[in-house]
Protein backbone atom coordinates (compact mmCIF):
# COMPACT_ATOMS: atom_id res chain seq x y z
CA UNK A 1 0.00 0.00 0.00
CA UNK A 2 1.03 3.49 -0.75
CA UNK A 3 2.43 5.80 2.13
CA UNK A 4 -0.32 8.28 1.77
CA UNK A 5 -3.02 5.14 2.20
CA UNK A 6 -3.64 6.31 5.57
CA UNK A 7 -5.53 9.35 4.46
CA UNK A 8 -8.34 7.23 2.99
CA UNK A 9 -9.06 5.34 6.42
CA UNK A 10 -11.60 5.79 8.38
CA UNK A 11 -11.34 7.99 11.26
CA UNK A 12 -14.37 7.74 13.87
CA UNK A 13 -13.05 9.55 17.01
CA UNK A 14 -15.31 12.43 18.00
CA UNK A 15 -13.62 14.80 20.20
CA UNK A 16 -13.12 18.41 21.68
CA UNK A 17 -9.24 19.68 22.74
CA UNK A 18 -8.80 23.17 24.46
CA UNK A 19 -5.27 23.47 23.30
CA UNK A 20 -3.55 22.19 20.59
CA UNK A 21 0.83 21.64 20.80
CA UNK A 22 2.04 24.48 18.67
CA UNK A 23 5.59 23.99 17.02
CA UNK A 24 6.86 27.97 16.20
CA UNK A 25 4.41 30.83 16.71
CA UNK A 26 1.35 31.78 15.26
CA UNK A 27 0.64 35.41 14.15
CA UNK A 28 -1.28 37.44 17.21
CA UNK A 29 -3.38 38.90 15.15
CA UNK A 30 -4.94 35.27 13.42
CA UNK A 31 -8.37 35.36 15.21
CA UNK A 32 -11.29 33.09 13.88
CA UNK A 33 -12.38 29.52 13.22
CA UNK A 34 -11.01 27.15 10.12
CA UNK A 35 -13.95 24.84 9.21
CA UNK A 36 -12.66 21.60 7.13
CA UNK A 37 -15.17 19.40 5.62
CA UNK A 38 -14.33 15.68 3.80
CA UNK A 39 -15.45 12.38 4.19
CA UNK A 40 -14.45 10.35 7.15
CA UNK A 41 -16.07 7.07 7.01
CA UNK A 42 -15.47 4.76 4.31
CA UNK A 43 -17.75 1.92 5.34
CA UNK A 44 -20.95 1.09 7.32
CA UNK A 45 -21.58 -2.23 8.58
CA UNK A 46 -19.90 -4.74 6.45
CA UNK A 47 -20.41 -2.52 2.74
CA UNK A 48 -17.74 -0.09 1.53
CA UNK A 49 -17.90 2.90 -0.32
CA UNK A 50 -16.28 2.88 -3.41
CA UNK A 51 -15.35 6.51 -4.19
CA UNK A 52 -12.99 9.24 -2.21
CA UNK A 53 -16.20 11.62 -3.29
CA UNK A 54 -18.74 9.04 -1.25
CA UNK A 55 -17.23 8.78 2.37
CA UNK A 56 -19.35 10.46 4.97
CA UNK A 57 -18.66 13.52 5.94
CA UNK A 58 -17.07 14.96 8.75
CA UNK A 59 -16.35 18.73 9.91
CA UNK A 60 -13.58 19.52 11.74
CA UNK A 61 -12.40 23.00 13.59
CA UNK A 62 -9.33 24.71 14.10
CA UNK A 63 -10.05 27.85 16.13
CA UNK A 64 -7.42 30.34 16.60
CA UNK A 65 -7.15 32.93 19.91
CA UNK A 66 -4.65 34.83 21.20
CA UNK A 67 -1.88 32.67 19.84
CA UNK A 68 -3.32 29.52 20.86
CA UNK A 69 -5.53 26.56 18.92
CA UNK A 70 -8.43 24.65 19.92
CA UNK A 71 -9.96 21.60 17.91
CA UNK A 72 -12.84 19.65 17.33
CA UNK A 73 -14.39 17.26 14.93
CA UNK A 74 -17.75 15.51 14.62
CA UNK A 75 -19.56 13.61 11.67
CA UNK A 76 -22.16 15.75 9.65
CA UNK A 77 -25.71 14.87 11.03
CA UNK A 78 -27.36 14.38 7.51
CA UNK A 79 -29.85 12.40 6.83
CA UNK A 80 -27.73 9.88 4.75
CA UNK A 81 -25.21 9.90 8.05
CA UNK A 82 -28.29 8.69 10.32
CA UNK A 83 -29.86 6.18 7.56
CA UNK A 84 -26.84 4.39 7.12
CA UNK A 85 -25.85 4.35 10.55
CA UNK A 86 -28.93 3.36 12.43
CA UNK A 87 -29.33 0.29 9.53
CA UNK A 88 -25.62 -0.68 9.81
CA UNK A 89 -25.73 -0.44 5.55
CA UNK A 90 -24.91 2.02 2.95
CA UNK A 91 -28.77 3.27 2.74
CA UNK A 92 -28.97 5.74 0.25
CA UNK A 93 -26.82 6.55 -3.63
CA UNK A 94 -23.83 8.58 -3.65
CA UNK A 95 -21.37 9.62 -6.42
CA UNK A 96 -20.09 6.14 -7.62
CA UNK A 97 -22.17 3.99 -4.65
CA UNK A 98 -25.31 2.68 -5.41
CA UNK A 99 -26.93 0.57 -2.86
CA UNK A 100 -29.68 -2.51 -4.62
CA UNK A 101 -32.84 0.02 -5.34
CA UNK A 102 -35.83 -0.67 -8.11
CA UNK A 103 -35.74 0.78 -11.22
CA UNK A 104 -38.88 3.23 -9.68
CA UNK A 105 -36.57 4.19 -6.67
CA UNK A 106 -33.72 5.51 -9.34
CA UNK A 107 -36.41 7.64 -11.01
CA UNK A 108 -37.27 9.21 -8.24
CA UNK A 109 -33.62 10.00 -6.64
CA UNK A 110 -32.79 11.20 -10.11
CA UNK A 111 -35.34 13.55 -11.20
CA UNK A 112 -36.48 15.22 -7.85
CA UNK A 113 -34.41 16.52 -4.93
CA UNK A 114 -34.53 13.35 -2.48
CA UNK A 115 -30.91 12.35 -3.20
CA UNK A 116 -27.71 11.83 -0.33
CA UNK A 117 -28.05 14.86 1.36
CA UNK A 118 -24.23 13.93 2.72
CA UNK A 119 -22.64 17.20 2.26
CA UNK A 120 -18.97 16.47 2.56
CA UNK A 121 -17.27 18.79 0.08
CA UNK A 122 -17.34 22.33 1.32
CA UNK A 123 -18.58 24.97 3.71
CA UNK A 124 -20.03 28.27 2.99
CA UNK A 125 -22.23 31.16 4.76
CA UNK A 126 -26.07 31.39 2.65
CA UNK A 127 -28.26 33.95 4.80
CA UNK A 128 -25.98 34.70 7.64
CA UNK A 129 -26.24 30.23 8.03
CA UNK A 130 -23.41 28.34 7.96
CA UNK A 131 -23.87 25.46 5.58
CA UNK A 132 -21.93 22.12 4.65
CA UNK A 133 -22.29 21.40 0.91
CA UNK A 134 -22.51 18.83 -2.06
CA UNK A 135 -23.01 18.20 -4.98
CA UNK A 136 -27.57 17.64 -4.58
CA UNK A 137 -29.04 20.75 -3.96
CA UNK A 138 -29.35 20.54 0.20
CA UNK A 139 -27.04 22.49 2.41
CA UNK A 140 -27.04 21.26 5.63
CA UNK A 141 -26.64 23.81 8.52
CA UNK A 142 -24.26 23.65 10.99
CA UNK A 143 -23.18 25.65 13.90
CA UNK A 144 -19.64 26.78 14.01
CA UNK A 145 -18.08 26.48 16.96
CA UNK A 146 -20.06 23.23 18.75
CA UNK A 147 -20.04 21.56 15.01
CA UNK A 148 -23.47 20.49 15.84
CA UNK A 149 -25.59 19.82 12.82
CA UNK A 150 -28.75 22.05 12.71
CA UNK A 151 -30.70 20.49 9.89
CA UNK A 152 -31.41 20.57 6.19
CA UNK A 153 -31.26 24.65 5.09
CA UNK A 154 -34.82 25.34 3.23
CA UNK A 155 -34.88 27.55 0.71
CA UNK A 156 -37.85 29.58 0.40
CA UNK A 157 -40.61 28.23 -2.33
CA UNK A 158 -39.07 29.09 -5.19
CA UNK A 159 -39.68 26.78 -8.01
CA UNK A 160 -36.55 25.85 -8.33
CA UNK A 161 -36.35 22.36 -8.71
CA UNK A 162 -32.98 20.96 -9.63
CA UNK A 163 -30.95 18.05 -9.17
CA UNK A 164 -27.44 18.65 -9.10
CA UNK A 165 -25.47 21.55 -8.05
CA UNK A 166 -21.96 22.44 -7.19
CA UNK A 167 -20.32 23.26 -3.98
CA UNK A 168 -18.64 25.96 -5.21
CA UNK A 169 -20.88 29.22 -4.80
CA UNK A 170 -19.29 32.38 -5.70
CA UNK A 171 -20.37 35.75 -3.33
CA UNK A 172 -20.90 38.76 -5.72
CA UNK A 173 -20.97 41.89 -3.94
CA UNK A 174 -24.24 43.39 -5.64
CA UNK A 175 -26.53 39.96 -6.25
CA UNK A 176 -24.84 37.80 -3.48
CA UNK A 177 -24.32 34.53 -3.45
CA UNK A 178 -23.97 33.00 -7.27
CA UNK A 179 -24.24 29.29 -8.12
CA UNK A 180 -25.75 27.37 -11.21
CA UNK A 181 -27.69 23.81 -10.75
CA UNK A 182 -28.74 21.04 -13.29
CA UNK A 183 -32.40 20.21 -14.10
CA UNK A 184 -32.39 16.73 -15.99
CA UNK A 185 -35.31 16.21 -17.83
CA UNK A 186 -36.31 14.86 -21.70
CA UNK A 187 -34.72 18.69 -22.38
CA UNK A 188 -32.41 19.41 -19.78
CA UNK A 189 -31.30 22.47 -18.41
CA UNK A 190 -28.40 24.72 -16.82
CA UNK A 191 -29.94 27.02 -14.52
CA UNK A 192 -28.00 29.97 -12.92
CA UNK A 193 -29.10 31.67 -9.94
CA UNK A 194 -28.42 34.11 -7.35
CA UNK A 195 -29.11 34.08 -3.64
CA UNK A 196 -29.94 37.84 -2.51
CA UNK A 197 -27.93 39.02 0.68
CA UNK A 198 -29.32 37.11 3.87
CA UNK A 199 -32.10 36.34 2.15
CA UNK A 200 -33.20 32.36 1.57
CA UNK A 201 -35.18 32.72 -1.67
CA UNK A 202 -32.87 31.56 -4.93
CA UNK A 203 -33.41 34.36 -8.28
CA UNK A 204 -32.53 32.45 -11.87
CA UNK A 205 -30.45 34.47 -13.53
CA UNK A 206 -30.43 33.01 -16.59
CA UNK A 207 -31.56 29.04 -18.25
CA UNK A 208 -29.54 27.28 -20.78
CA UNK A 209 -31.54 23.78 -22.69
CA UNK A 210 -28.66 21.32 -22.79
CA UNK A 211 -29.58 17.57 -24.62
CA UNK A 212 -27.00 15.57 -22.96
CA UNK A 213 -26.02 17.57 -19.50
CA UNK A 214 -22.47 17.35 -18.64
CA UNK A 215 -20.83 16.97 -15.25
CA UNK A 216 -19.42 20.08 -13.56
CA UNK A 217 -17.90 20.60 -10.70
CA UNK A 218 -17.67 24.35 -10.19
CA UNK A 219 -17.92 27.15 -12.02
CA UNK A 220 -15.71 30.52 -13.29
CA UNK A 221 -16.97 34.19 -12.82
CA UNK A 222 -15.72 37.77 -13.20
CA UNK A 223 -17.28 40.99 -12.74
CA UNK A 224 -19.94 40.84 -15.22
CA UNK A 225 -20.39 37.23 -16.22
CA UNK A 226 -20.93 33.73 -15.40
CA UNK A 227 -18.74 30.97 -16.92
CA UNK A 228 -19.94 27.17 -17.28
CA UNK A 229 -17.13 25.21 -18.94
CA UNK A 230 -19.20 22.27 -20.36
CA UNK A 231 -16.80 19.41 -20.40
CA UNK A 232 -17.69 16.73 -23.02
CA UNK A 233 -18.15 14.04 -20.34
CA UNK A 234 -21.96 14.16 -20.72
CA UNK A 235 -24.89 11.67 -19.84
CA UNK A 236 -28.15 10.81 -21.30
CA UNK A 237 -30.97 11.58 -18.36
CA UNK A 238 -32.85 8.60 -19.09
CA UNK A 239 -29.72 6.27 -18.54
CA UNK A 240 -29.58 7.96 -15.04
CA UNK A 241 -33.04 6.34 -14.19
CA UNK A 242 -32.80 2.75 -15.68
CA UNK A 243 -29.42 1.72 -16.26
CA UNK A 244 -28.94 0.71 -12.66
CA UNK A 245 -25.40 2.05 -12.21
CA UNK A 246 -24.55 4.45 -9.77
CA UNK A 247 -24.49 8.44 -10.51
CA UNK A 248 -21.16 9.22 -12.37
CA UNK A 249 -20.58 6.11 -14.31
CA UNK A 250 -23.50 6.88 -16.49
CA UNK A 251 -21.30 9.49 -17.99
CA UNK A 252 -19.43 8.80 -21.56
CA UNK A 253 -16.29 10.54 -22.36
CA UNK A 254 -17.05 12.11 -26.17
CA UNK A 255 -13.77 14.04 -26.81
CA UNK A 256 -15.19 14.73 -30.43
CA UNK A 257 -17.82 17.31 -28.99
CA UNK A 258 -14.32 19.24 -27.69
CA UNK A 259 -14.78 21.69 -24.39
CA UNK A 260 -17.59 24.59 -24.65
CA UNK A 261 -17.38 28.05 -22.91
CA UNK A 262 -20.23 29.67 -21.99
CA UNK A 263 -19.99 33.21 -20.54
CA UNK A 264 -23.62 34.49 -19.51
CA UNK A 265 -24.31 37.93 -19.28
CA UNK A 266 -24.77 38.29 -15.42
CA UNK A 267 -27.64 41.05 -15.98
CA UNK A 268 -29.09 40.16 -19.47
CA UNK A 269 -28.73 36.86 -19.26
CA UNK A 270 -27.27 36.15 -22.59
CA UNK A 271 -25.09 33.68 -23.74
CA UNK A 272 -21.91 33.68 -26.05
CA UNK A 273 -20.08 30.24 -26.54
CA UNK A 274 -16.09 29.34 -27.39
CA UNK A 275 -15.07 26.29 -27.90
CA UNK A 276 -12.18 24.33 -27.17
CA UNK A 277 -10.48 20.80 -27.48
CA UNK A 278 -11.44 18.29 -25.12
CA UNK A 279 -10.34 18.63 -21.47
CA UNK A 280 -11.66 18.18 -18.23
CA UNK A 281 -11.34 20.00 -14.81
CA UNK A 282 -13.02 19.98 -11.46
CA UNK A 283 -11.81 23.20 -10.19
CA UNK A 284 -11.69 26.82 -11.32
CA UNK A 285 -9.03 28.96 -10.19
CA UNK A 286 -10.23 32.58 -10.64
CA UNK A 287 -11.77 34.11 -14.12
CA UNK A 288 -11.35 37.89 -14.76
CA UNK A 289 -11.99 40.47 -17.54
CA UNK A 290 -9.46 42.24 -19.79
CA UNK A 291 -10.54 44.60 -21.77
CA UNK A 292 -13.72 42.76 -23.68
CA UNK A 293 -11.86 39.42 -23.54
CA UNK A 294 -12.81 36.85 -20.70
CA UNK A 295 -9.56 35.58 -18.91
CA UNK A 296 -10.22 31.78 -17.10
CA UNK A 297 -7.60 29.72 -15.31
CA UNK A 298 -8.26 25.86 -14.48
CA UNK A 299 -7.02 23.03 -13.12
CA UNK A 300 -7.01 20.95 -16.33
CA UNK A 301 -6.48 17.22 -17.57
CA UNK A 302 -6.07 15.84 -20.32
CA UNK A 303 -9.08 13.72 -19.89
CA UNK A 304 -12.27 12.11 -17.15
CA UNK A 305 -9.38 10.34 -16.12
CA UNK A 306 -8.73 11.45 -12.83
CA UNK A 307 -12.78 10.34 -11.83
CA UNK A 308 -11.38 6.63 -12.25
CA UNK A 309 -8.10 7.50 -10.38
CA UNK A 310 -9.97 8.27 -7.62
CA UNK A 311 -11.86 4.97 -6.70
CA UNK A 312 -10.70 3.85 -3.24
CA UNK A 313 -9.24 0.32 -4.64
CA UNK A 314 -7.25 2.33 -7.18
CA UNK A 315 -5.61 5.04 -4.93
CA UNK A 316 -5.02 2.29 -1.73
CA UNK A 317 -3.76 0.42 -4.37
CA UNK A 318 -0.92 2.94 -5.61
CA UNK A 319 -2.06 3.33 -9.19
CA UNK A 320 -0.83 6.69 -10.10
CA UNK A 321 -2.95 9.26 -9.94
CA UNK A 322 -2.95 11.55 -13.22
CA UNK A 323 -1.66 15.23 -12.46
CA UNK A 324 -3.15 18.61 -13.19
CA UNK A 325 -2.05 21.70 -15.53
CA UNK A 326 -2.60 24.79 -14.33
CA UNK A 327 -4.36 26.66 -17.89
CA UNK A 328 -5.28 30.23 -18.97
CA UNK A 329 -7.91 30.13 -21.51
CA UNK A 330 -8.77 33.08 -23.75
CA UNK A 331 -12.08 34.27 -24.44
CA UNK A 332 -12.21 36.71 -27.40
CA UNK A 333 -15.61 38.39 -28.53
CA UNK A 334 -15.81 37.71 -32.50
CA UNK A 335 -13.55 34.85 -32.04
CA UNK A 336 -15.62 30.89 -31.17
CA UNK A 337 -11.78 29.28 -30.53
CA UNK A 338 -10.55 29.03 -27.16
CA UNK A 339 -7.38 28.60 -27.28
CA UNK A 340 -5.17 28.42 -23.93
CA UNK A 341 -0.89 28.47 -22.38
CA UNK A 342 0.11 26.73 -19.48
CA UNK A 343 1.15 29.05 -16.76
CA UNK A 344 3.62 27.18 -14.86
CA UNK A 345 5.50 23.35 -15.11
CA UNK A 346 4.40 22.06 -11.97
CA UNK A 347 1.14 20.32 -11.57
CA UNK A 348 -1.82 22.32 -9.68
CA UNK A 349 -5.20 21.60 -8.02
CA UNK A 350 -7.31 22.25 -4.87
CA UNK A 351 -6.63 26.21 -6.12
CA UNK A 352 -7.49 29.17 -3.64
CA UNK A 353 -7.06 33.00 -4.32
CA UNK A 354 -7.14 35.88 -2.04
CA UNK A 355 -11.29 36.24 -2.85
CA UNK A 356 -12.28 39.03 -0.68
CA UNK A 357 -9.84 41.29 -2.56
CA UNK A 358 -9.11 39.79 -5.95
CA UNK A 359 -12.03 36.76 -6.93
CA UNK A 360 -13.85 38.13 -10.12
CA UNK A 361 -11.22 40.61 -11.20
CA UNK A 362 -7.44 40.79 -12.59
CA UNK A 363 -5.02 38.47 -9.39
CA UNK A 364 -1.56 37.81 -8.93
CA UNK A 365 -1.38 35.10 -6.61
CA UNK A 366 -3.23 31.34 -6.26
CA UNK A 367 -1.96 28.79 -4.01
CA UNK A 368 -2.59 24.82 -4.50
CA UNK A 369 -1.64 21.55 -3.68
CA UNK A 370 0.95 19.70 -6.20
CA UNK A 371 3.08 16.45 -6.19
CA UNK A 372 6.55 17.19 -6.30
CA UNK A 373 8.50 16.09 -10.18
CA UNK A 374 10.47 13.42 -8.30
CA UNK A 375 7.22 11.58 -7.69
CA UNK A 376 5.65 12.01 -10.84
CA UNK A 377 1.73 9.77 -10.15
CA UNK A 378 2.27 10.35 -6.15
CA UNK A 379 -0.55 11.84 -3.97
CA UNK A 380 -0.66 15.17 -3.06
CA UNK A 381 2.99 16.10 -1.40
CA UNK A 382 3.93 19.72 -2.14
CA UNK A 383 2.29 22.91 -1.10
CA UNK A 384 2.20 25.85 -4.24
CA UNK A 385 2.18 29.88 -4.30
CA UNK A 386 2.26 30.78 -7.69
CA UNK A 387 2.90 34.41 -9.22
CA UNK A 388 0.55 33.97 -12.36
CA UNK A 389 2.15 37.84 -13.24
CA UNK A 390 5.62 36.50 -13.51
CA UNK A 391 5.11 32.77 -13.99
CA UNK A 392 6.62 31.66 -10.71
CA UNK A 393 6.13 28.81 -8.02
CA UNK A 394 7.43 29.12 -4.15
CA UNK A 395 7.44 25.57 -2.74
CA UNK A 396 6.76 24.06 0.78
CA UNK A 397 7.23 20.13 1.17
CA UNK A 398 8.63 17.53 3.48
CA UNK A 399 9.46 13.92 3.39
CA UNK A 400 6.26 11.57 3.92
CA UNK A 401 3.94 14.55 4.32
CA UNK A 402 0.89 14.89 2.08
CA UNK A 403 -0.92 17.93 1.40
CA UNK A 404 -4.32 19.22 1.95
CA UNK A 405 -6.20 22.64 0.41
CA UNK A 406 -4.25 25.65 1.30
CA UNK A 407 -6.68 28.33 2.63
CA UNK A 408 -5.23 32.20 2.68
CA UNK A 409 -6.23 34.51 5.67
CA UNK A 410 -5.69 37.93 5.05
CA UNK A 411 -3.71 40.01 8.30
CA UNK A 412 -6.15 42.81 8.96
CA UNK A 413 -5.96 45.83 6.83
CA UNK A 414 -3.66 44.31 4.54
CA UNK A 415 -3.32 45.99 1.32
CA UNK A 416 -1.08 43.39 -0.25
CA UNK A 417 -2.80 40.56 -2.29
CA UNK A 418 -0.33 37.82 0.40
CA UNK A 419 -0.36 39.65 2.97
CA UNK A 420 -1.57 37.34 5.28
CA UNK A 421 -1.56 32.93 5.94
CA UNK A 422 -1.67 30.04 4.40
CA UNK A 423 -3.53 27.39 6.03
CA UNK A 424 -3.50 23.78 5.53
CA UNK A 425 -3.75 20.17 7.06
CA UNK A 426 -0.85 17.71 6.35
CA UNK A 427 -0.81 14.12 7.14
CA UNK A 428 2.37 13.14 8.40
CA UNK A 429 2.41 9.60 6.75
CA UNK A 430 5.31 8.02 8.41
CA UNK A 431 4.03 8.99 11.75
CA UNK A 432 0.40 7.60 11.28
CA UNK A 433 -0.25 11.73 12.73
CA UNK A 434 -1.22 15.05 10.80
CA UNK A 435 -0.79 18.93 11.83
CA UNK A 436 -2.11 22.02 10.48
CA UNK A 437 0.36 23.90 8.82
CA UNK A 438 0.47 27.88 9.05
CA UNK A 439 2.89 29.78 6.05
CA UNK A 440 3.94 33.12 5.56
CA UNK A 441 1.69 33.75 2.99
CA UNK A 442 4.31 36.59 1.37
CA UNK A 443 7.46 34.21 1.64
CA UNK A 444 6.10 30.74 1.64
CA UNK A 445 8.29 30.22 4.93
CA UNK A 446 6.73 27.95 7.65
CA UNK A 447 5.81 30.12 10.68
CA UNK A 448 4.01 27.18 12.86
CA UNK A 449 2.25 23.83 13.07
CA UNK A 450 -0.61 22.97 15.26
CA UNK A 451 -0.72 18.95 16.19
CA UNK A 452 -3.35 17.36 15.68
CA UNK A 453 -4.74 14.91 18.37
CA UNK A 454 -5.38 11.81 16.01
CA UNK A 455 -4.68 11.42 12.02
CA UNK A 456 -7.23 13.23 9.98
CA UNK A 457 -7.95 11.25 6.52
CA UNK A 458 -7.81 13.80 3.59
CA UNK A 459 -10.89 16.37 3.09
CA UNK A 460 -11.36 18.18 0.37
CA UNK A 461 -12.64 22.32 1.15
CA UNK A 462 -12.75 24.43 3.87
CA UNK A 463 -13.13 27.98 4.87
CA UNK A 464 -11.73 30.74 7.48
CA UNK A 465 -14.41 32.11 9.50
CA UNK A 466 -13.10 35.65 11.05
CA UNK A 467 -14.35 36.28 14.43
CA UNK A 468 -15.79 39.66 13.53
Amino acid sequence: MPRYSAGFVTQSDEIEVDRLPVRGELPAWLSGTLVRNGPAKFEVGAQSYRHWFDGLSMLRRFTFSAGAVSYANKYLQSRDYERSTSQNRIAMASFATDPCRSIFQRFLSVFSPNATDNANVNVAVLADRYVAMTETPMPIEFDPHTLETLGVFDYERDGLKVATTTAHPHFDPWRGVLSYATRFSRTSEYVVYAVPRGQRRRESLATLRVRKPAYMHSFGMTERYVILVEFPLTVDPLRLAVSGRPFIENFAWEPERGARFHVIDKDRGSVRTHRGEAFFAFHHVNAFERGDDVIVDIAAYPDSGIIDALYLDRLRAGYPIPEAELRRYYLRPGEEAADYDRLIEDSFELPRIHDEQVGGGSYRYAYGVSTRRETPGDFANQLLKVDVHERGVRRWAEEGCYVGEPVFVAAPGASAEDEGVVLSVVLDADNDSAFLLVLDASSFAELARAEAPHRIPFGFHGAFFADD
